[in-house]
C-alpha cells in the first residue's frame, strides 16, 4: 500500500454535501461531536490528515442554508444504498481543532459554512458535556478519484474508518491557493476572537 503517511490510510465520514462544499472551497470547516456508535462516544481527532468518505444516509436538506439545498440533490443523483464501491475524491489536513462549548461562539461562525443555525445548534447541544470540534481544514482535490469496495466496516454512524484496500495515493491539488486559504483562516479566527 502506498499512502501519504506510510500507514493504513484513514477516512473521515462526512455528509456528501459537506464534502462537496469543502472540495469546491465554499467552506474550510467541519463540525464534529462524534458518531452514534463511536467507541469513545465522543469525537477524537485520531489523524491530522485523512481522505473524505462521503456519507449520504443522514443528510437533511432542511439543515442546509437555502442556497446549498440543490447541492445535496446533486450528491444524491448517483447514490444508492446498495452501492458496491465508493469514490474518494478529496483529502484534508487539519490546521486547527477548535473546541466550542457555547452558542454565542458558535453563532459567530454562521456565515462561514453551509449549514443552518438549527444544524449548528443541534450539533452543539448533542452530548452537552462534550465540546463541539470545529476542524479548520486545508482541503485537496485528488488528481484521480480512488474507487474502493464498499465494505461492511465502513457502514454505520461513526466518524472514522480505516481503509482496508491497497491503493496508490494520487497527486493532490489544494482547493484554495495559499493566499485564499490564509484569508479564510483569518476570517474564522477574527470571528472567534
Amino acid at each position: 500500500m502506498t499512502a501519504l503517511n506510510n500507514e493504513q490510510p484513514i477516512a473521515l465520514k462526512e455528509w456528501a454535501v459537506s464534502v462537496k462544499a469543502l472540495a469546491e472551497g465554499k467552506q474550510i470547516i467541519v463540525m464534529r461531536k462524534g458518531g452514534i456508535i463511536e467507541e469513545t462516544r465522543d469525537f477524537q481527532l485520531i489523524s491530522p490528515n485523512f481522505y473524505f468518505m462521503p456519507a449520504y444516509e443522514h443528510q437533511k436538506k432542511h439543515l442546509l442554508k437555502e442556497q446549498y439545498a440543490d447541492d445535496m440533490d446533486e450528491t444524491l443523483a448517483d447514490w444508492s444504498s446498495e452501492m458496491e464501491t465508493i469514490k474518494l475524491e478529496s483529502y484534508a489536513e487539519v490546521v486547527q481543532d477548535i473546541e466550542i462549548t457555547d452558542q454565542e461562539t458558535l453563532d459567530r461562525l454562521r456565515d462561514l459554512h453551509i449549514w443552518t443555525d438549527t444544524f449548528a445548534e443541534e450539533r452543539l447541544r448533542w452530548k452537552r458535556t462534550k465540546p463541539l470540534h470545529v476542524l479548520l481544514l486545508r482541503v485537496y482535490r485528488l488528481a484521480a478519484p480512488i474507487e474502493i469496495p464498499m465494505r461492511a466496516a465502513y457502514n454505520g454512524c461513526k466518524s472514522w474508518v480505516r481503509l482496508e484496500d491497497e491503493f496508490t495515493a494520487p497527486e493532490r491539488t489544494p482547493v484554495l491557493e495559499a493566499k485564499e486559504f490564509d484569508a479564510e483562516v483569518q476570517k474564522i479566527k477574527q470571528a472567534l476572537a
